[in-house]
């Protein structure tokens, strides 16, 4: 195997120059901007209430029923589900216009990254 061409080791100082030059192509290339939140419009804060509202009343009416069915227990867990539904449903209204349902976690984030707030 003499006739196979051998490649010289290539040093770390060199590996890490190549390395660095192609960190800085990429950056140069590349633009790198934050995601700034979209300005929320009525009708789409609407939407999002009214589904959130009606989502929660549903998933909660239809726990409800199913637990009656399955306890024979006909109205008493749908009555107790539909309220805990339309109560989630408005505390993620709320959580909604508000702007805490945008973020990660149920904090509001906003105030954290405000380098004039004092702590």
């Amino acid at each position: 195997m003499p006739d196979e061409k051998e490649e010289k080791p290539v040093k770390i100082e060199e590996l890490d120059e190549r390395i660095r030059s192609m960190r800085r192509d990429v950056s140069n290339n590349s633009v790198h901007k934050t995601k700034g939140e979209l300005p929320p419009s009525l009708a789409g804060i609407a939407a999002r209430a009214g589904v959130e509202l009606v989502a929660g009343v549903a998933v909660g009416a239809g726990v409800g029923y199913g637990l009656d069915l399955w306890l024979n227990s006909s109205p008493w867990m749908l009555i107790v589900c539909f309220i805990l539904g339309a109560a989630a449903g408005m505390m993620n209204v709320y959580r909604a216009v508000n702007g805490m349902g945008m973020s990660v976690g149920f904090g509001n984030t906003r105030g954290k990254t405000d380098p004039n707030r004092e702590e």
